[in-house]
């Protein structure tokens, strides 16, 4: 019998997150254990459903025959749409290479963070603010007024690390255009390179890219337990409704490490 793979630290410390939810203008992402799943609440009610189109109930009953049994490359002409719910993270998209190894002392590890995040396909180029959760339990979101800074959850690996590292951004806010407003253009091959405060390096290859619905959240793909080193990207997509200052969708990035330094 083989062995069970290594958890990653994300495992240890929410044994079965669940965080799925807006980030666009006063989005949250909600954090909930698997085995009990609570409404998404982005703060602003539930999403519209416009004539004509499908409810999200019977969305989800048609996903699982209808939607692609795998997650798409993306690109920017590409329309991006979801995979099924069952359907695992893609695969990378160049060969892996081993995780940096984690830091050993738990002090030293504490005052080691994420420091910058650079993608040179849509010229992001964005400083990286720690996030934890909100009273509500939800994930915190960067400042409204800073729509320029990426958050990334302190409970998730340090980038470079086994396991999904998680990143958020905005693609709006009620001044304009945020951080992650292009995130859409990313396609299979593009870099994405996370700077740490030890002087570390990694750097991401992107793997797929999906638009998803809030109703429907792929929560096992995006936050399950991996045996390498992983990284999501998430902000807002779909349809935008004005008066709740909500979007329909999620925009979700995978990208597995390809290289590192330090």
């Amino acid at each position: 019998m083989t062995q069970p793979p290594q958890k990653s630290p994300m495992s240890r410390a929410m044994p079965a997150l669940l965080i799925a939810g807006s980030l666009g203008g006063v989005g949250v992402v909600m954090v909930g254990l698997l085995s009990f799943i609570p409404p998404v609440d982005d703060g602003s009610g539930p999403a519209p459903v416009a004539q004509g189109e499908p409810t999200p109930v019977q969305f989800q009953k048609a996903g699982a025959f209808k939607l692609a049994p795998t997650v798409g490359p993306g690109g920017k002409n590409a329309p991006l749409t979801p995979a099924r719910l069952d359907a695992p993270p893609p695969l990378a998209a160049v060969p892996a290479v081993a995780p940096i190894p984690p830091v050993k002392s738990k002090a030293a590890r504490t005052k080691i963070k994420p420091t910058r995040i650079k993608i040179p396909k849509i010229k992001v180029n964005s400083k990286i603010k720690p996030l934890g959760l909100a009273k509500t339990g939800a994930l915190a979101t960067p400042p409204l007024t800073r729509p320029n800074i990426t958050g990334w959850y302190n409970k998730s690996p340090l980038p470079g690390e086994v396991g999904p590292s998680i990143l958020n951004g905005h693609v709006s806010t009620k001044k304009g255009a945020a951080v992650f407003k292009r995130l859409d253009e990313l396609t299979k091959g593009d870099h994405i390179y996370l700077y740490r405060s030890d002087g570390k390096v990694a750097r991401y290859t992107v793997s797929g890219v999906e638009q998803v619905s809030k109703k429907t959240f792929p929560t096992s793909r995006v936050y399950g337990n991996t045996n390498d080193s992983q990284l999501r990207l998430i902000t807002c997509g779909g349809v935008f409704n004005r008066k709740e200052h909500s979007y329909t969708d999620n925009i979700v990035v995978y990208a597995t490490l390809s290289k590192k330094k330090g």
